[in-house]
């Protein structure tokens, strides 16, 4: 259609719309910046952990964020064939110990020599002291089968345990046996000359006493934990080291599978941080 000559000429009007982001540069980078910042610390953390720990204690922080740390709390000293009975620390115990507060055995190596190393904690030189006394004559070499030391969160657990060829007591009684008694004066020389605290735990067996008799296995678990310190004081181990002194009867069995297993029968001395 033809436009009228009189029509006036309509303007064009272009609208420009800036969009101004918050800030000089926005906001964005700084969540970005942030997350790097967190990641480097993070990362100088586990570089400064690395340097500064043992491998002990780097096994003891991969062990607490393992996924499979209850099932690994649940196991107990194992039965290897080491001089004092245990496995390697990455291998799996096969004797389930609910009760006890540590996972690992411990095995001496054939040709491990050499006193405590400089700067080792207490417990771990006190552990050093019980593997070389124990290496010591062929005698206590035989009576280290007997010996499990499993590293615990307190320190080193020294377990003395029964089992179908040896027992710490004379039967329902707190009397050493003349092995037993030449077992615990070999660690308590072992033990005399260093200051950690002690904690002596007595254990029995499931059997029940027999009708009539007086006592019960809580009385003698915990009788049987002091005659061992008793003992300990004898070889020298002065009376102020020792913390607690304790008797659980039946109650944290190493064999759960059979209450009346003798490897039930333990004297547990824990040697402490």
């Amino acid at each position: 259609m033809a436009k009228k000559p009189d029509e006036p000429v309509r303007p064009i009007i272009v609208k420009k719309i800036t969009v101004v982001a918050g800030g000089h540069h926005g906001g964005a980078w700084k969540v970005a910046y942030a997350d790097f910042v967190t990641a480097m610390m993070a990362f100088f953390l586990l570089l400064w952990i690395l340097g500064a720990t043992t491998e002990k204690q780097r096994k003891g922080i991969a062990d607490y964020f393992s996924p499979t740390l209850v099932k690994n709390r649940k196991s107990g000293s194992g039965s290897g064939t080491g001089l004092l009975g245990g496995t390697s620390l990455t291998a799996k115990d096969k004797l389930p110990h609910p009760g006890g507060s540590g996972n690992k055995a411990i095995t001496v190596p054939k040709d491990a020599s050499g006193g405590p190393k400089e700067g080792a904690k207490r417990s771990q030189r006190a552990k050093q002291q019980v593997e070389a006394k124990l290496r010591s004559t062929q005698r206590l070499r035989r009576l280290a089968r007997q010996v499990r030391l499993v590293d615990t969160t307190e320190g080193v657990r020294i377990d003395l345990v029964d089992d179908a060829d040896f027992s710490m007591f004379r039967m329902g009684t707190t009397v050493l046996t003349p092995e037993a008694s030449e077992l615990v004066d070999a660690l308590g020389q072992a033990l005399s000359g260093d200051g950690g605290g002690l904690t002596v735990r007595g254990h029995t067996d499931a059997l029940p006493y027999k009708s009539g008799t007086v006592g019960n296995n809580w009385s003698l678990s915990a009788g049987r934990a002091e005659a061992t310190r008793q003992a300990l004081l004898r070889d020298g181990v002065g009376e102020d080291r020792f913390r607690r002194i304790e008797g659980v009867a039946d109650k944290e069995l190493l064999i759960p599978a059979d209450p009346h297993d003798p490897r039930n029968r333990r004297i547990s001395i824990t040697v402490m941080d």
